[in-house]
């Protein structure tokens, strides 16, 4: 079986004696660089993107370039397979996967899902500690160059009523899909089309609660589901309607293996938003779009978000949505109790990260649980997110070489 094969064989019919994917959600740009210097082999080192296409791929480059060490920004993500790419200006890595002998990573569909025309990028300030920028979303942002992680939003593109019909009339048209293809499509296209590839749709920043936290702000959005009702309805229906228009383009021209939602809606403690506000202003969307994709043969349909998200799980199955991930284990989120509670949802990450750090004995314990749902299928595992820069290489790649022989034993 090709790699496209496998993952069906897993995801949509929860195939045990398939061998699931060897991938990671990703590593910290400075947990690479500490293991290129602890003994990882230096042949493809990551390289950072300064073209713009798409939002979908682009969001964050200009940050990620002002960073003159010359070592990676210690909290960019390099992509292990787990997270698709390309997203947010991270880089892709190749020197674990091969070292490691993991798979290929997922290739994320690039394609203008927010604004067009996009916002021009444009600096406001830079100093030697700061780089204060007008991103291609409209947003307003200030990078921390000591940091380097992604940088903090200081003013929205959604202020209020006039602002959005501002937006939706001048870059939220829908008589002008195609131009949301970037120049390269063709090239592009020859890629998704090839049997080694897991095509996904959607990502980050997309979805019923991500995307307008990530345009409005987490708490004009919070008070704008009481205030502001009719619009909050207005965004969700206008986004929904320009969705499924370009992902009907998209897919008259390729198959898609995997969709994402990206939400990052619970945090530590729980959701940050109530059931019965997920039912009122995200439920009704992630059904027709959920609806449109299955009607489509897109059936492994994710939910993206860190936290503590168990309670709302039935929520989102109610919806149409198929999948979770990373199910972060460091929020209290316990990998063996969703599978048994919900047999029939695919599952990816459920590894505890931070706990890789303490060596041998401590990661044949936290691999457990893996070996448990593997049995069961639809499961890719791999850490629950990044993985840190406290765990040397030494111990990834025990954890790591562990994980495949666990993989490699529960398929073929």
């Amino acid at each position: 079986m090709n790699i496209k094969e496998r993952f069906h064989e897993v995801m949509d019919n929860f195939n045990p004696s398939v061998k699931t994917l060897k991938w990671e959600f990703g590593y910290w740009g400075e947990a690479v660089d500490n293991w290129y210097d602890e003994g990882l082999p230096r042949n493809n080192y990551p390289q950072i993107q300064t073209s713009v296409t798409t939002p979908t791929s682009s969001l964050y480059v200009p940050c990620w370039a002002s960073v003159k060490t010359g070592k990676l920004p210690a909290g960019i993500a390099v992509l292990g397979g787990g997270l698709y790419h390309p997203t947010q200006g991270f880089l892709q890595d190749i020197d674990v996967r091969e070292t490691l002998n993991m798979d290929k990573g997922q290739v994320l569909v690039d394609v203008n899902l927010l604004f067009h025309p996009m916002f021009e990028s444009k600096i406001l300030e830079e100093t030697e500690r700061y780089f204060n920028y007008i991103d291609i979303d409209g947003v307003t942002r200030q990078f921390s160059k000591e940091t380097a992680v992604i940088p903090v939003s200081t003013d929205y593109v959604i202020k209020d009523q006039p602002s959005w019909e501002k937006l939706k009339r001048e870059r939220l048209k829908m008589d002008n899909i195609k131009e949301r293809f970037p120049d390269n499509w063709d090239q592009l296209l020859e890629q998704y089309k090839k049997d080694d590839v897991i095509v996904t749709l959607g990502g980050y920043p997309h979805g019923y609660f991500g995307t307008l936290a990530h345009l409005m702000g987490y708490e004009n959005l919070f008070i704008n589901y009481y205030d502001k009702p009719d619009m909050i309805h207005d965004i969700q229906k206008t986004f929904t309607d320009l969705w499924i228009a370009v992902y009907e383009e998209v897919m008259s021209q390729i198959d898609v293996d995997l969709f994402i939602i990206w939400e990052d809606m619970s945090a530590g403690t729980g959701s940050m938003v109530s059931p019965d506000t997920i039912k009122e202003f995200m439920s009704p969307y992630y059904k027709r779009l959920t609806g449109f994709l299955k009607e489509h043969g897109v059936n492994t349909i994710f939910i993206d978000t860190d936290g503590d998200c168990f309670d709302i799980i039935p929520l989102f199955m109610e919806a149409g949505i198929t999948g979770m991930y990373p199910i972060e284990v460091s929020c209290g989120m316990d990998l063996v109790k969703v599978r048994k509670t919900y047999p029939e949802l695919r599952l990816m990450g459920g590894i505890p990260k931070s706990e890789i750090l303490y060596g041998k004995e401590r990661i044949d314990q936290i691999l457990e649980p893996v070996a448990e749902v593997l049995k069961t299928g639809g499961y890719v595992p791999f850490g629950d997110h990044l993985i840190p820069p406290s765990a040397h290489w030494e111990n990834f790649k025990y954890y790591r070489l562990a994980l495949n022989k666990i993989i490699e034993s529960y398929g073929k």
